[in-house]
């Protein structure tokens, strides 16, 4: 876009002055990127013209669209914020700041031949590049501004990823879908949000995506006949009974097919959005000069209105029992509004049905953006800004506090992704929660001080314990202590009772607050406890304290016991080290969580019948998963590709003698063998509730022997086999909760 479509592009009660402000930026940063070119080959100015042009069509104002020009000069070039200042004003340079990435030890996105720090997982954000986005959300504090221009950075480069080296299109493209494309579903731009979405898919499942495009375009003619009819008819019954609206074709997304398939576990053909149809419902012409309660009324009618036209849909075609939904009356957590169904069309296929009024579309596809498009025609949208920053304040009211940057992008991630649970309150009112949270989640959304007293739950009437998962619909009651504070067993993670950041923050506060000789005290005793249970002796804590950058023991200590500073996080950099000693005893020591990760399949886990010693290679064009249904074609010069049994290209062959049976064969992962002694008072049923707590976390028992020692308390040795740290932690949490268990811990080789 040249410079002066950017200028058009504003709207038309842009005063001269901010025009100006827009050419000013543009001359700047023209100055300041000169002779700097992109991957692409490009010059580096046409990424910031890029950018502003993604804004001016959200219509926000001027400063937006001059900060998303000089986004890039202060990391960039020789410019600072003093300049920034100094040149345009304060507003400016606090929104080029905020965009402004705090570190540079990583490499940009648009930048080629930079080092690539290597994560944990395969697909997983290094921890140096969780840092990174940590501070950069940090940056943005709630000026929503800071975020649509940052997403706007980040959907350009999404567009151009296709000139970097593969492994960074592959980081980039995973970090898009953890973070920025749930990111922008939650400030409810959908613009944003599905081609996000549809880019990360083409960097990071290459196979599935070309899969679904050559399955969308076969029968697109076809397809498009067919919805020319529909909507055709729908206009015709919308008439006859007096209804404004327009009738249009959903458009079809390929991550959101993808996403339905894999969760609905069904093939392509069976995916209802790929031919869908939406009505948006027009209201009456506004009045000059209405109030807001005259909008509202106009808005009630058109809202009655959209429960007509679902009638009449249901009358045209037959409803699919168990596919409506009415997010009308129970919006989604990003403030969405929409009647949802599916019917059967005459060729007996699926359609889904998409209706609301103009206002609700607006919203959905501008979200927190429809602020600047329409606040001069409806004070309502301007209420729903408010709602929206709103929110955005109070999920991110934790973030100053957590340091580690993992853990910060795995919070950002549990809040952001849209698998949420909405609960009600003993009044009626919704609470939106991440998926998994708990009753304790539930108090301290509430109040803080709801949560800090919180003694018991009730959910839909009946008590259930403190870790209880919460689902849609239930309705949540707390019973509370006139005084007191959590506990701190509720950050234990292997204990399951918080789930949301939110929560986890406010608890950390909490124990900030308290003495810190308390703290100290519960440090050793937490870490003690851990040490005492993986039985790993000759610990010396003050040089522990020095490796984790503390001056002295008690420092370790009091950062362990307000938990800034995770007891597990410690007991993992005992095991590496120990395991990095290459001693025998050591080397039987389950690897530590960051040492793990869930690397893609290989070959070897395959099982081909009839075969043995044959090349076999997983198929990219369906990427078959360990459970998935597979089948083995003998290929001319490459050996075996396994494909998924619905895969197209095995459905599809010519040859079928060229198949081969075959499943999955057992994992490669390796095991370890860890002995256990545990003491307990003798109960009946003691031995099958501890084997049941083993089994909950998918262990085999090797070997199990028991002994009476003095009175009724029993000795009792176990064999377990576990594949991680994590998983060892967990079975012995699990049978520490089992009842008259007084300890449980792990025994080294040859000693008790």
């Amino acid at each position: 876009m040249e410079l002066a479509k950017l200028v058009n592009s504003l709207p038309a009660a842009t005063p001269p002055a901010d025009r100006l402000l827009v050419e000013r930026a543009h001359a700047f940063a023209a100055r300041q990127h000169s002779g700097q070119m992109r991957a692409s080959g490009h010059p580096y100015l046409q990424h910031c013209m890029a950018v502003a042009e993604i804004l001016a069509g959200l219509h926000l104002p001027a400063a937006a669209i001059a900060a998303a020009l000089l986004h890039d000069v202060v990391e960039d070039t020789s410019a600072t914020v003093a300049d920034l200042q100094r040149e345009f004003n304060p507003e400016i340079a606090r929104l080029v700041d905020g965009v402004t990435k705090l570190t540079q030890q990583v490499a940009r996105v648009d930048k080629a031949g930079a080092p690539e720090p290597a994560p944990a997982s395969a697909g997983a954000i290094s921890a140096q590049r969780a840092d990174t986005i940590r501070k950069t959300f940090l940056a943005m504090g709630d000026d929503v501004r800071i975020m649509l221009i940052k997403l706007a950075d980040r959907l350009h480069n999404m567009r151009t990823l296709a000139h970097l080296p593969a492994a960074k299109r592959e980081r980039i493209a995973q970090e898009t879908l953890d973070i920025f494309a749930p990111l922008a579903n939650r400030l409810g731009i959908w613009q944003f949000k599905w081609e996000l979405e549809d880019l990360g898919m083409r960097h990071t499942n290459p196979g599935r995506y070309k899969e679904l495009a050559a399955a969308l375009q076969m029968g697109h003619g076809d397809r498009e006949r067919v919805m020319d009819e529909i909507m055709k008819r729908m206009e015709r019954e919308l008439h006859l009974h007096g209804i404004s609206a327009d009738v249009t074709g959903r458009p079809k997304h390929l991550y959101s097919i993808w996403r339905k398939m894999e969760r609905k576990e069904v093939t392509f053909e069976k995916v209802f959005d790929v031919r869908a149809l939406r009505v948006v419902v027009h209201s009456a012409a506004a009045e000059p000069d209405e109030d807001e309660k005259a909008h509202e009324r106009r808005e009630k009618l058109a809202i009655a209105n959209c429960y007509v036209v679902l009638g009449l849909a249901h009358q045209i075609w037959k409803p699919i029992p168990g596919e409506f939904d009415d997010y009308i009356a129970t919006p989604k957590d990003n403030f969405y509004r929409s009647l949802h169904t599916a019917v059967v069309y005459a060729d007996g296929k699926t359609l889904e049905v998409q209706i609301r009024t103009r206002e609700m579309d607006q919203n959905a596809e501008l979200g927190i953006a429809a602020h600047w498009r329409y606040k001069e025609g409806s004070r309502k949208l301007d209420k729903s800004f408010d709602q929206r920053v709103a929110w955005l304040r109070s999920m991110m009211d934790w973030r100053s506090a957590v340091t580690d940057g993992p853990e910060f992008v795995d919070a950002l991630k549990s809040d952001l992704f849209p698998d949420r649970v909405l609960i009600f309150t003993p009044r009626g009112d919704i609470i939106d929660l991440p998926a998994g949270a708990t009753p304790i989640d539930f108090a301290y959304h509430v109040h803080t001080s709801v949560g800090e007293r919180c003694r018991g739950s009730k959910v839909n009437g009946k008590l259930v314990p403190l870790n209880y998962a919460l689902h849609t619909g239930e309705r949540v009651e707390i019973l509370t202590a006139k005084r007191g504070g959590p506990s701190r067993d509720w950050l234990n993670i292997e204990l399951g009772y918080v789930a949301s950041a939110r929560a986890r923050e406010k608890i950390r506060a909490y124990f900030k607050l308290q003495d810190r000789d308390n703290n100290v005290v519960a440090g050793r005793r937490m870490l003690e406890h851990e040490l005492k249970r993986l039985n790993l002796a000759g610990v010396g804590l003050d040089e522990l304290a020095a490796e984790f950058n503390f001056e002295k023991a008690d420092d370790l200590l009091a950062a362990i016991g307000c938990h800034d500073l995770s007891s597990h996080t410690v007991i993992n950099h005992v095991v590496r080290q120990l395991r990095a000693g290459q001693t025998e005893e050591a080397q039987l020591l389950p690897p530590p969580d960051s040492a793990r990760h869930g690397t893609p399949v290989e070959t070897t886990e395959v099982s081909v019948l009839g075969t043995g010693g044959l090349l076999t290679r997983l198929a990219s064009c369906c990427s078959p998963l360990p459970g998935d249904d597979i089948v083995g074609y003998t290929t001319r010069t490459r050996g075996i590709s396994i494909h998924r049994g619905d895969c197209p290209n095995v459905l599809a062959t010519r040859e079928p003698e060229r198949l081969l049976a075959c499943n999955w064969g057992r994992e490669a992962a390796r095991s370890y063998p860890v002995p256990l002694r545990i003491m307990a008072f003798d109960r009946a049923g003691l031995m099958r509730d501890i084997a049941t707590r083993v089994a909950n976390e998918h262990v085999s028992i090797k070997a199990f022997d028991m002994q009476p020692d003095q009175g009724h308390v029993v000795l009792m040795q176990m064999t377990i086999d576990v594949s991680s740290l994590a998983q060892l932690r967990k079975v012995l949490t699990g049978i520490e909760q089992v009842p008259n268990v007084t300890e449980v811990h792990r025994v080294q080789p040859g000693k008790t």
